[in-house]
């Protein structure tokens, strides 16, 4: 869409981009990405002439969700507040040079971190909107069990993380609990639940346009099917590598092939918020059995 610039997960830039030169987006890597070379130069005279190593020690000792009560705390620990604006002074120029090589008016972050939302409204030059993307938490905890391989690593065989679906439920009320209270704070936040968007795209990107503040059309979405262009994303999902149509469906593997055990824990974990989203249903396996709610976060019948 005109006036956008998909960029993926920045908060991982230092590390995966410039000092192990994943795949970008685009399919080549880092160090070899036009966009990225690009951007280096506007924001720091090169990538040469900064110390990717120092810069992620620096965001490591500021970008943690442990860290969010120093972030909203403004007059204690003046040590890490220090450290917290020379960083966020880096960030300032990243996203600047990045506006200005792609010449877009959003710049589109898909970092997941609760924490780096947080520090991103310290950075002065940002108008900081959220999409808050939420999912069935059984679904998600099933997700992380799986064996992926990353695309992005062409040097060695490395694969995505993988966790437990307990831990994953306890992260899954901590990163969203996180979000919400981001929004008490103040921050536009949108939220959208991705089996509602999955099932209506084109209506769901119109509402998020229109949240970014943008009158735009969305012609790249037919129905269910979605039409993907390469973009300059730094680190992601495998998916960012698609391109060309893909059909849009709603991925419930969970449902039959989650342990029903863990899937019950799960469930039970993240009871709060997974009826606050509408998840309401225990989620029955077997079949194809999905949520009454599937489509209203209030738990109506769907459209």
């Amino acid at each position: 869409i005109q006036g956008i610039w998909a960029v993926g997960e920045v908060v991982h830039l230092w590390h995966r981009g410039v000092m192990e030169n994943h795949l970008c987006g685009c399919g080549a890597p880092f160090s070899g990405c036009s966009f990225w070379t690009e951007v280096g130069k506007a924001a720091f005279g090169g990538w040469d002439e900064i110390d990717p190593g120092a810069l992620r020690e620096l965001q490591r000792s500021v970008d943690r969700n442990r860290f969010i009560p120093l972030m909203l705390a403004r007059g204690w620990a003046p040590t890490y507040r220090r450290r917290l604006v020379h960083y966020g002074e880096h960030l300032a120029r990243l996203y600047r040079a990045i506006a200005d090589v792609s010449g877009a008016n959003v710049i589109v972050d898909s970092s997941k971190h609760a924490s780096y939302a947080y520090l991103l409204r310290e950075v002065g030059g940002i108008d900081l909107r959220v999409i808050h993307l939420v999912r069935d938490p059984r679904g998600v905890a099933y997700s992380w069990t799986k064996e992926i391989r990353k695309p992005e690593v062409t040097d060695r065989v490395e694969f995505m993380p993988r966790y437990h679906p307990g831990r994953m439920a306890f992260r899954y009320l901590a990163y969203n609990g996180a979000f919400h209270v981001l929004r008490g704070l103040g921050v536009p936040t949108h939220l959208v639940r991705y089996e509602a968007f999955v099932a209506r795209p084109q209506e769901h990107l119109l509402a998020i346009l229109r949240f970014a503040g943008l009158e735009a059309t969305v012609r790249h979405v037919d129905g269910t099917t979605i039409e993907l262009r390469p973009t300059h994303s730094v680190a992601g999902n495998p998916m960012r590598f698609r391109q060309g149509r893909l059909d849009l469906r709603i991925d419930d593997a969970w449902r039959t092939e989650m342990d029903r055990r863990l899937a019950m824990i799960v469930g039970m974990l993240t009871w709060p918020l997974r009826c606050a989203y509408g998840y309401r249903q225990p989620g029955r396996m077997g079949g194809a059995a999905r949520s009454s709610s599937i489509d209203d976060p209030q738990g109506q019948e769907p459209r």
